[in-house]
């Protein structure tokens, strides 16, 4: 399985690309999409859905993770993010991709194992686990970290459940008798 993290941004746009096999990822790709501030809002967003439809093209990943939206006390610059975020996922939906949205906590928190991680100790955890040498950016790295997010929750069982007992209602075929 190949999976697609995008950390979305109005000046520069992270992604990160890996492979799951059983329980071993492994680095793909990364990258910034870099957006002009003489741009308008309009033209970045084109670049953004073009990107994301260029990597999906390239990769053929299955699965994108995406950041969430954090609490921001400029309104102003959330709707832009939000902005970004839909150019993004629509690029990955467009491909019938399954998207699935982490907070920057739980992000920090499956790749270092503190949501409050510094992006520093986010970048070096993803080099970490990636065994990576090569020199990357900060939103090169969240967008990586996003992905190996993602693929801790799919070998995860309860990723998409609350309890136990609404995991064994959703799967019975897995319970041994």
């Amino acid at each position: 399985m190949i999976i697609l993290g995008i950390d979305p941004g109005t000046q520069v746009t992270g992604f990160g690309v890996v492979m799951l096999t059983k329980s071993k990822l492994t680095y793909v790709d990364s990258g910034i999409i870099e957006l002009s501030n003489k741009w308008s809002l309009f033209q970045k967003l084109e670049k953004i859905y073009d990107s994301i439809v260029d990597l999906v093209e390239l990769h053929k990943p299955t699965e994108c993770a995406i950041e969430n939206i954090f609490y921001s006390q400029n309104v102003n610059s959330a709707l832009k993010l939000g902005h970004a975020r839909g150019a993004a996922i629509l690029g990955a939906l467009h491909h019938n991709l399954k998207v699935a949205e982490y907070s920057p906590k739980e992000m920090k928190m499956a790749v270092v194992g503190n949501g409050n991680a510094a992006k520093e100790q986010v970048q070096f955890m993803v080099k970490q686990i990636l065994n990576l040498k090569l020199e990357m950016t900060l939103d090169e790295s969240d967008g990586l970290g996003l992905a190996i997010c993602h693929a801790h929750r799919l070998g995860s069982p309860r990723a998409s459940v609350k309890s136990w007992t609404a995991f064994i209602k959703m799967h019975p075929e897995r319970v041994k008798k």
